[in-house]
């Protein structure tokens, strides 16, 4: 072969492979952006349909994961590679990583049954994995909380499922838990009903069920009571905060002490 027809040869591959890589190239680009639509108007048809926020992002996130694989595959096919082999590849070389990343499989397998069970959705406060905040995303691996101080923490799915997961939004009433303490001295009768009162003027405490107001200690510097009211979830923290302070200003008013922790010293003298 001389070098003329070594060039010739080397033109007309050249020609042929630059339509086949160009075309591969137009093929992922097209491919990857009807992809995103696509995805977009899943997402706006689980809208109408008022589909679970947390199903939906999941369910979309792996619609979109599938399609770009497909996108690949069909650029690969462009090029003129054997795709059932390379799918053959792939699966040979996925068995292997899959061992290798175990930890991420169990976190998907994890997202899954996140979504599935549902002990939280999306907007939700919960405890769980060593974290608080309100639900964000419930992505394929991880999961997404916002805290109450403006903290993003990204928990493993993993992690979740093989601990015990507190939703704090999961009802609509929560039960808001104080203990106030007034001194032996004091009368218990009317600590219990200045406590009433301030319960019975807050427009956030229900009153049905009746709140609990009951002496649960005679503890060694005050009598403690266990004051139980409920509450909208929603409300939770401001009748916590807003009970705190009446109750203070209410025994203060009716001459009724908060004692803090005190010992007596008795000193005897030997002759």
């Amino acid at each position: 072969m001389n070098v003329q027809s070594i060039i010739e040869f080397l033109k007309v591959n050249a020609i042929s492979y630059g339509i086949k890589i160009v075309g591969a190239l137009v093929i992922i680009v097209v491919g990857f952006w009807l992809s995103r639509l696509v995805t977009k108007g899943i997402v706006k048809a689980f809208e109408k349909k008022n589909v679970d926020a947390t199903l939906s992002k999941f369910l979309s996130s792996i619609i979109k994961t599938v399609l770009y694989i497909v996108v690949i595959l069909a650029a690969l096919d462009t090029l003129e590679f054997k795709t059932t082999s390379f799918v053959a590849i792939i699966g040979a070389a996925g068995l292997a990583v899959g061992f290798a990343l175990q930890g991420s499989l169990s976190n998907f397998a994890s997202g899954v049954m996140l979504i599935i069970f549902r002990p939280f959705k999306i907007g939700q406060f919960i405890e769980a994995g060593g974290g608080s905040g309100v639900v964000e995303e419930i992505g394929i691996f991880t999961t997404r909380l916002h805290t109450v101080d403006n903290k993003v923490i990204i928990i493993p799915n993993a992690k979740l499922t093989g601990d015990n997961i507190v939703n704090y939004s999961a009802n609509e009433t929560r039960r808001v838990d104080m203990v106030f303490g007034i001194g032996y001295s004091d009368d218990i009768d009317k600590a219990r009903e200045a406590i009433n009162q301030v319960l019975s003027s807050n427009d956030k405490v229900l009153t049905n069920p009746a709140p609990d107001i009951i002496v649960t200690e005679l503890a060694d510097s005050s009598v403690n009571f266990s004051v139980r009211p409920w509450v909208k979830t929603a409300d939770y923290w401001a009748v916590y905060a807003e009970t705190h302070e009446a109750v203070k200003k209410k025994f203060d008013e009716l001459n009724i002490s908060i004692p803090f922790p005190q010992t007596d010293v008795h000193l005897f003298q030997n002759n």
